[in-house]
């Protein structure tokens, strides 16, 4: 029984996400025709946030370890287990670009809204990657912030246990001398798992942005660094929601 109100609940729910991208689409495209980075796409991607996640009933908590100035740039960096953590960062009040796969560029319609707006990285290429970070670091010249998911997508098999980071956040971070902002998501692969069911679980979802990590220097330690500490501020407070046995056994079982 249970399952069949999850399928009824994910059926609306994608609904809700079609619907409210058909009703904001015209003014995307306008927007994109004036400025593809112009600062109205980003609030629109905010209010598809909250219109989706208030409409499917889900309430989300964002806590912030100490305030972020809204007019600073900062790269952030997310743990990525489930689809909804692209939607749910809308709930950061940043003009913030997208570091996403190149899969995403490729869906009808959608595809060009994410191609002018983010940055589609093709990871199965090695120069894909170095012209992702690229545009990155171009974006970036533009005072606009960035958001990562330095695992490289959704990769890890065994949540809450994470995969290990790449290194193209924290080059670009280290190169153009902006502090990193790890984000920790905890629930959302309890509410939409990758399982390829696409199945919708209720429950409270949250969001914790955590104190920025400076980037002082600019050699190569600095890029693995700042890498690690970002994994370690993420992994730890991953650890808070979970009970420690549990978490140790999904994370070895990851790592083998």
């Amino acid at each position: 029984m249970k399952r069949f109100f999850n399928r009824i609940y994910s059926i609306y729910g994608f609904g809700v996400f079609a619907f409210l991208f058909i009703i904001l689409l015209p003014f995307f495209l306008f927007f994109i025709l004036i400025d593809d980075k112009h600062p109205m796409l980003f609030k629109l991607n905010r209010l598809w946030a909250l219109l989706f996640f208030g409409l499917i009933f889900i309430p989300i908590e964002v806590v912030y370890e100490e305030p972020i100035f809204k007019k600073g740039q900062y790269i952030f960096c997310a743990n990525h287990f489930s689809y909804l953590d692209i939607p749910i960062l809308g709930y950061l009040n940043f003009n913030a670009a997208f570091i996403g796969k190149s899969s995403l560029a490729k869906i009808p319609i959608f595809g060009f809204m994410f191609r002018k707006i983010h940055i589609a990285v093709d990871r199965e290429r090695l120069r894909g990657r170095s012209e992702a970070l690229k545009k990155a670091l171009d974006v970036l010249g533009k005072g606009t912030s960035l958001i990562f998911f330095p695992e490289g997508g959704i990769v890890s098999k065994n949540p809450p246990a994470m995969g290990r980071f790449k290194d193209g956040a924290f080059r670009a971070a280290v190169e153009k001398q902006i502090p990193v902002v790890p984000v920790t998501i905890p629930f959302n692969w309890i509410i939409l798992p990758d399982d390829k069911q696409f199945l919708l679980n209720w429950r409270k979802a949250k969001i914790i942005v955590h104190k920025p990590i400076k980037t002082e220097t600019t050699d190569s330690k600095a890029v693995e660094y700042v890498k690690e500490k970002t994994y370690e501020v993420i992994n730890n407070e991953l650890k808070k929601y979970f009970p420690e046995e549990e978490f140790k056994k999904v994370t070895e079982k990851n790592e083998s």
